[in-house]
């Protein structure tokens, strides 16, 4: 026998929020995720309007663009930590463009494939959830 198959627990059923103002990135990552069986339970493609939804979506996780519509997303990711929701960051600045209370949280630079963010995503969800 070969054991049970392989889980690709946690990422099955996850609930990510996205905030991203780049509408086909936002549909590439979109993409990306329900491959990989999240469920995206929201977009937004402000700042304001991410804050607005955080108490309302019940993410279980985050996928951050820095810059939104020229605007640094850090107060949805300040909210998001306070609420112990795991994120990523994704960039097309390198990591140099992350803000240093940031740098310990996975950064993927755009373009990225769905491997990185799958990567950048587990490694998120281990950062604040207990180890199995």
């Amino acid at each position: 026998m070969s054991g049970p198959p392989k889980s690709t627990a946690p990422l099955d059923g996850l609930k990510v929020l996205i905030v991203e103002d780049e509408f086909l990135i936002l549909l590439s990552v979109e993409r990306m995720l329900e491959d990989l069986g999240c469920d995206v339970v929201a977009s937004a493609h402000r700042v304001a309007k991410a804050l607005a939804m955080l108490d309302t979506v019940g993410a279980a996780a985050a996928v951050l663009d820095v810059n939104v519509a020229g605007e640094p997303v850090y107060p949805v990711a300040e909210a998001l930590a306070a609420r112990g929701i795991p994120l990523v960051f994704t960039t097309g600045y390198g990591d140099t463009g992350i803000a240093p209370p940031w740098h310990d949280w996975p950064i993927v630079q755009k373009p990225f494939s769905q491997d990185q963010l799958e990567r950048a995503l587990r490694t998120a969800l281990a950062r604040t959830m207990p180890r199995a």
